[in-house]
């Protein structure tokens, strides 16, 4: 599915983030920026040691006590085809009631603020927050999409934005909750 907002696309479709083409491509990291499971744990294995390096000088630099939720930086692709990886903390879910929908907006924006600074004109999100973190996936979407569409009508960039799901019932929900909130029929 795509969408035009604020003369940019939004791109929901079915993947493996470590796999897309676009510029750069957002890592569903924890604290530690060290890599871990699911999303990040393949960021690193298939980008390498050249993230892991970059990753550990941010740490000694700028975040001696790991990435803040809702934070983000920037390291090169190492040997993925994305040029950039974004790192971003989303929240971990603990019912919805300790600032998480506050946390995964600023993930998201964050992301999308470093990608303009950098130049980017093209990027690539997991559903930040929605494995080992807990949050439920249908909320999750509507925080991803309600935060890419609110900075691409603001922005006008990055050009083109995809939301990448794991698999076809992530996607079909995320197709459902774009329709809801562009008010498309099916």
């Amino acid at each position: 599915m795509e969408v035009s907002v604020g003369g940019c696309r939004l791109v929901l479709k079915m993947g493996d983030i470590t796999e897309e083409d676009t510029e750069a491509i957002v890592n569903a990291a924890n604290s530690s920026l060290m890599g871990g499971g699911g999303v990040d744990g393949a960021v690193h294995a298939k980008g390498g040691e050249r993230i892991d390096e970059e990753c550990a000088e941010i740490r000694r630099t700028l975040y001696p006590r790991g990435l803040p939720p809702g934070k983000a930086v920037i390291t090169s692709g190492g040997g993925l085809k994305a040029r950039y990886v974004i790192h971003t903390v989303g929240p971990i879910w603990r019912g919805g009631t300790a600032g998480e929908e506050r946390t995964l907006y600023s993930a998201y924006r964050s992301s999308l603020e470093l990608a303009v600074k950098k130049g980017i004109s093209s990027v690539s999100f997991p559903a930040i927050s929605t494995g080992a973190y807990g949050y439920p996936m249908r909320q999750a979407l509507e925080v991803a999409i309600d935060a890419i569409t609110s900075f691409l009508k603001e922005n006008g960039r990055p050009k083109e934005v995809r939301l990448v799901l794991y698999n076809r019932p992530d996607l079909e929900l995320a197709e459902e909750v774009a329709r809801e909130r562009f008010g498309l029929s099916k």
